[in-house]
């Protein structure tokens, strides 16, 4: 099984940094990463190319011009230049445990996709990270963090539950595994099934609607939030706007109540044929 990350981006080279470092020391070492840079400059073309060379890490960078929150846009464009036969979606702003990837790999199952967690920082948290902290384990361990300003129970818990507890957490938590665009995966092939991201989705449960379309396909939610864990680090959300979450829970109602499969919208631009 050939594994790509997909990582979503924007204009954030300082969190992608904190992010690739993240993934430069995971204990599964066989997959590649996909960026889906939704349009960002010169910075962040120059820290992934500097990054390329100065890593291990196989890196393609998938980008396209800046046209405002095109997120599902670019999600698609990185799906189809993903080499993976299983794809993880995360997001440009998350560090992942050391064994993030090797989580996912061990649970993958057909039929299935996989609904991770994470643990949110606060601003001065998320700048103080460095290199050494990921490399060294610090910045997982959730007495630091507590030390440094964690103060939410529920993030500390995820970080911290170690096995068979986080797989207890797991199956006790009252929370509905969905598709996380932050923190979830699948097969390549299941997501062309559905037709991947619906492209008139704007920020707002834009990654929900995909994993719905999965649900209607008869796949099942694999919850492993205290298992599959990343560190989020913080981040202003300027793009946020009523009408646009309000045309996505729309969108989302329709998916569920039509029980679609398949976005004409998506990677390709026509209705499903049957």
């Amino acid at each position: 099984m050939k594994i790509t990350v997909i990582l979503s981006t924007y204009n954030n080279p300082e969190w992608l940094q904190k992010t690739l470092w993240g993934y430069g020391a995971q204990t599964h070492e066989d997959f590649d990463i996909v960026i889906a840079d939704d349009g960002s400059g010169d910075e962040t073309k120059q820290l992934i190319e500097k990054f390329s060379a100065e890593s291990n890490l196989k890196i393609t960078h998938c980008w396209h011009p800046d046209n405002g929150f095109q997120k599902c846009q670019i999600l698609n464009l990185a799906t189809i230049a993903a080499t993976g036969d299983y794809l993880i979606f995360t997001d440009g702003d998350c560090i992942p445990l050391p064994n993030f990837v090797e989580v996912h790999a061990t649970h993958a199952e057909k039929g299935h996709f996989i609904s991770g967690g994470y643990c949110k920082l606060p601003m001065e948290l998320s700048k103080l990270i460095s290199k050494e902290d990921i490399n060294s384990g610090r910045a997982f361990d959730s007495t630091w963090l507590k030390k440094h300003g964690l103060t939410s129970f529920s993030s500390r818990l995820k970080i911290s539950t170690s096995s068979p507890w986080d797989k207890l957490a797991d199956n006790l938590t009252t929370t509905k595994p969905t598709w996380n665009g932050c923190n979830a995966s699948t097969w390549k092939a299941d997501i062309f099934f559905v037709n991947g991201h619906n492209e008139e989705m704007q920020y707002g449960g834009e990654d929900r609607e995909m994993g719905e379309r999965l649900f209607n396909l008869g796949h099942k939610a694999k919850q492993l939030r205290h298992r599959a864990v990343l560190i989020h680090l913080d981040h202003a959300r300027a793009y946020v706007n009523q009408e646009a979450l309000d045309k996505n829970r729309a969108i989302r109602q329709s998916t569920i109540a039509s029980k679609s499969t398949w976005s004409s919208n998506g990677i390709l631009k026509q209705p499903q044929r049957s």
